[in-house]
């Protein structure tokens, strides 16, 4: 399975310690955790929600790498049993999902599969060509999270200095 994330172009896609600052799947000191999208969209969504972009002016000013790796989809993925509100609130929710991670962790879970969080429902698209250019039709994006060290993933970097197109920003769901 292809997923993808965004990285500072001057660092490695993965983190290798726990130093990691905490987000929502995961709290102080319990990385390293990986965070990928299930579509390009999804890894640009999560930063301009994670960055509070509301202006499109505002994309001229991104740099980021986008990172396209390859994932066993094979590992077994689980999925929180949390509300829908929680599994993509803002940052008010995120107690609740760090807290249903470590559960899940405790139980042997390494990998959780759940709905995008900075993504609208139907916000992910892809394109096709038929006489020109023309948008694919609309799909829910989804987030993969992995636990652990993850040194036998392989990465191919898409990008080194992108910046997403403008039409994402009506799609992104923003923070209250």
């Amino acid at each position: 399975m292809m997923v993808f994330r965004h990285a500072d172009p001057r660092l490695p896609f993965l983190w290798e310690d726990a130093a990691q600052p905490p987000a929502r799947w995961h709290g102080r000191g319990e990385g390293p955790a990986h965070y990928f999208s299930d579509t390009p969209d999804g890894a640009w969504a999560e930063l301009i929600r994670h960055e509070e972009i509301r202006d499109p002016d505002d994309f001229g000013t991104l740099r980021r790498a986008i990172w396209a790796v390859e994932i066993d989809d094979r590992e077994p993925a689980a999925r929180p049993a949390l509300a829908p509100g929680t599994l993509t609130g803002g940052p008010a929710t995120h107690a609740a999902c760090r807290e249903a991670a470590r559960a899940l962790r405790a139980r042997g879970a390494t990998r959780l599969d759940v709905p995008s969080a900075a993504l609208v429902p139907g916000g992910a698209h892809g394109h096709r060509v038929d006489a020109g250019l023309k948008t694919g039709p609309p799909r829910d994006a989804g987030t993969v999270v992995l636990f652990g060290l993850r040194p036998s993933l392989v990465g191919w970097r898409a990008a080194r200095e992108g910046r997403p197109s403008g039409d994402l920003l009506t799609r992104v769901r923003h923070f209250d």
